[in-house]
């Protein structure tokens, strides 16, 4: 199996710390009662396990720059993103607000593919979310991502952008 993803605003719930899951699922509107805060961060760490599960599911993430300048991202989640990035089945860049085009601010999403080489493409807004196997959706979801792909700073040169930012908390 594998994941790509990319995220305009936010941390993918996968390479969330507890203190960020926690952070964003309690400012969530309608407000929640701690139960359901901790339900949800507690599912959300769980999910965690997609990066060392058998057999191992490759993961790449692009990050825009605005997700990293997140309020809830402090220190503790800039060196976890460099820590699961060590390892060979993820891959984590980042694309700097001097490199971003237009593709790159319309919001995020994710292509999977299954074991059965099955293209999915799953995109979210916060009122609505959509799966879907629709070749075209699919083939633009993937047309879209390549290119923000490309223009984003290697896995190397990304784990030196976060650093540079941990310095600086």
């Amino acid at each position: 199996m594998i994941v790509w993803w990319y995220e305009a605003l936010l941390i993918p719930g996968p390479l969330q710390t507890e203190a960020y899951a926690r952070g964003l699922i309690g400012s969530h509107i309608p407000l929640l009662d701690e139960e359901i805060i901790d339900e949800r961060v507690a599912a959300r760490l769980e999910r965690q396990e997609i990066h060392t599960r058998r057999p191992l599911v490759a993961c790449s993430c692009v990050l825009y720059e605005a997700a990293l300048r997140s309020p809830y991202v402090d220190k503790e989640q800039q060196l976890q993103l460099l820590e699961v990035g060590k390892r060979h089945n993820v891959s984590i860049q980042v694309l700097p607000f001097s490199q971003a085009m237009t593709a790159a601010l319309h919001g995020a999403m994710a292509l999977l593919e299954n074991r059965d080489h099955e293209r999915l493409a799953y995109t979210e807004a916060p009122s609505t979310s959509q799966l879907t196997a629709d070749p075209q959706v699919v083939s633009a979801q993937t047309e879209r991502l390549s290119m923000i792909r490309g223009m984003a700073l290697d896995p190397e040169e990304s784990a030196r952008f976060i650093e540079r930012m941990a310095e600086d908390l």
